[in-house]
């Protein structure tokens, strides 16, 4: 059965995810520029920050 598989395509789910991936970020580049990766990054940063406060809340209780 894993052979049947492997005889339908070239590519596995891996490859195809990889490749999917690199195209996807181009194309998200491309279309939103720099100032979309600012605001996420920044976004991300400050969710670190207020877990990291969380779990300082927590160790003290």
């Amino acid at each position: 059965m894993l052979a049947d598989y492997r005889k339908k395509g070239t590519m596995s789910v891996e490859e195809a995810g990889r490749l999917g991936g690199q195209k996807g970020g181009r194309r998200t580049a491309e279309t939103h520029g720099r100032k979309f990766y600012e605001e996420i990054g920044h976004k991300g940063g400050q969710k670190v920050r207020r877990l990291i406060q969380e779990g300082k809340a927590h160790e003290r209780k």
